[in-house]
């Protein structure tokens, strides 16, 4: 019997159901919005709201926390194969949330995830939901400004306009 023992199994074994809730929320943070079933929204909920409300302290601790469990394998920085130099990886999510998403709640003290049902999946009648957040305050993000002169780009072949 599983008495008084929290979480879902999903029929997995632990290594891969933790797997399964770090891309989810990964996924989550990046896209701000993702479709799953019900019983995985419903677990993965609390999870990226204690994520959220962990980096609205935005201190050193909190960072570290955040990334324990969000990205145990992916690497901030490394080598753009275009231009062979050191760069941000895109697949980090870590600055998206502390820079993007927990400004937007900063005055929110929790809540910050909804689940709308979407209706059964049409190949195994599994109940679909979209899990995404809701709407915060817009926080105003510095503009780069765009240089003034603009270099006309030959286009077509040997440079003909």
């Amino acid at each position: 019997m599983r008495h008084r023992v929290g979480g879902r199994r999903f029929g997995l074994p632990s290594d891969q159901r933790k797997a399964l809730l770090k891309g989810l929320v990964r996924s989550l943070i990046e896209n701000d919005k993702i479709v799953t079933t019900e019983t995985r929204a419903k677990d993965i909920k609390p999870i990226a709201e204690q994520l959220v409300t962990r980096a609205k302290q935005n201190d050193i601790h909190a960072r570290r926390i955040v990334r324990q469990f969000i990205d145990s394998n992916v690497a901030e920085f490394g080598v753009d194969s275009a231009t062979r130099k050191i760069a941000r990886n895109p697949n980090y999510v870590v600055p998206r949330l502390f820079e993007v998403i927990a400004p937007r709640y900063a005055d929110r003290s929790g809540g910050y995830l909804r689940i709308l049902k979407l209706g059964k999946r049409r190949g195994d009648g599994a109940p679909m939901v979209l899990l995404e957040f809701v709407e915060g305050t817009e926080v105003a993000t510095p503009e780069v400004e765009a240089p003034s002169t603009v270099v006309p780009r030959r286009k077509g072949l040997f440079g003909r306009k």
